[in-house]
């Protein structure tokens, strides 16, 4: 289970989304990378059949820059093994959840380069002409003393909890073009303008509760054109639900930042009170193609979820929960025991290995959530069962497992 994330360095004040989006384009980030030590392989045989995944892996260090240095030499142990599951899933759009974001996507460009594009173990490496990575909110200053220690800048009083700017940071990784020109971002978003907020406005005040913002880290819809289809990406990681006092703060954040996105998905007065960071209003058009990724900390019937966090997206019209599961985590759910003998939700459909004595056990909080409209040829887990091939790697990656959906598009 993560912690809250951090926010990355803070961009030139007036700057617009566009100018942000054609800088990144220039480094490579949100376009096709400009070096690369071998020509991505064309997508065009892959054009109606696409692959889309989720993987929370890990990938966060407790200072800034430690991630880089770790890459660095291309050796880190843990980086390998989240490359080896990469390789072997071989998804063609990927969120990775928990890669902290540098200024200058340094690290993203390491994992690619030292580590993607090398194959481990056998595997054939894989290639991401595409990327897209932006600011969160972890470790983002708010200047003021949100956990009541009598200090303003600790982890806890940026607007979602980092130890520095960018730690907990993600991206999105394609071999299909991302259209960067129509990205949103909504980062800055006040949780407070959200009708019918579940903010504890008497635990935090009335200036923080007017100041701080609804992503623990961001939420991002980026556009991936896929032949004549435009999918969009639905990226998020809300907060965990737990490290709660009595006042449940981030059990109540948790639920209304996954209920952002049924709020998005709905056209109209619903959607009207959300506004992006350049300043755009409203939720995405109606029938657009969609998915969304991401570890949203938060299981159907079990965990310190608030009530029905997750069935704003399971149970909306709009979604179909394709439930992928694995072998591996009913075997992993029998073998620890604890607090799994008590869980309501199917083991088979886990994707994160916690603390199973006293709790809160392993979880499904990892979601691929296609538009219902998508037809979905194929849904896993990828988590062995014990004594097959890639256990060793899994452990060694991250306590998440990788989610993956086959869709065909038209």
């Amino acid at each position: 289970m993560d912690t809250m994330l951090p926010r990355p360095p803070r961009s030139t004040p007036r700057i617009s989304r566009r100018g942000a989006l054609a800088a990144a384009a220039a480094a490579g980030i949100g376009a096709p990378l400009a070096a690369r030590a071998e020509p991505a392989p064309a997508a065009g045989n892959h054009a109606s059949n696409v692959r889309v995944a989720t993987f929370n892996a890990a990938l966060n260090r407790p200072a800034a820059g430690e991630l880089i240095r770790d890459l660095e030499p291309g050796e880190d142990a843990q980086a390998k093994a989240v490359a080896e599951i990469i390789q072997i899933n071989d998804p063609d759009v990927l969120l990775i959840n928990e890669l902290d974001h540098d200024e200058d996507g340094r690290a993203l460009a390491l994992l690619q380069e030292k580590y993607l594009q090398v194959g481990q173990n056998g595997s054939t490496p894989v290639y991401y002409p595409y990327t897209f990575t932006a600011p969160v909110n972890t470790g983002e200053p708010t200047g003021l003393d949100l956990d009541g220690d009598g200090s303003t800048d600790g982890p806890g009083d940026a607007h979602g909890f980092g130890a520095f700017p960018g730690q907990y940071g993600m991206a999105v990784l394609s071999r299909y073009p991302i259209l960067a020109e129509d990205v949103r971002t909504f980062q800055k978003l006040s949780w407070a303008s959200m009708p019918q907020n579940l903010l504890p406005r008497d635990y935090y005040g009335e200036e923080a509760a007017d100041l701080l913002r609804l992503s623990s880290k961001s939420h991002w819809d980026v556009p991936v054109r896929v032949g004549s289809t435009t999918l969009h990406v639905l990226a998020s990681h809300p907060t965990p639900p737990s490290f709660d006092g009595p006042e449940k703060r981030n059990q109540r954040r948790n639920h209304d930042e996954i209920r952002f996105w049924a709020d998005y998905l709905t056209p109209g007065r619903t959607s009207r009170w959300i506004v992006d960071d350049e300043g755009t209003r409203g939720g995405l058009a109606a029938n657009s193609s969609f998915v969304i990724l991401g570890d949203l900390n938060a299981d159907p019937l079990d965990g310190d979820s608030w009530p029905g966090a997750i069935d704003h997206l399971l149970s909306h019209a709009k979604i179909r929960d394709p439930r992928p599961g694995s072998e591996g985590g009913k075997r992993a759910a029998a073998d620890q025991g604890g607090a799994n003998a008590d869980h309501e939700t199917g083991p088979r459909l886990d994707t994160a290995d916690f603390t199973d004595d006293p709790g809160p056990g392993n979880l499904r909080v990892d979601y691929v959530l296609p538009a219902k409209k998508l037809q979905v040829a194929d849904a896993r887990v990828y988590w062995p069962s014990p004594g097959q091939a890639g256990t060793e790697q899994v452990a060694a990656a991250s306590d998440h497992r990788l989610v993956r959906l086959d869709l065909r598009l038209r």
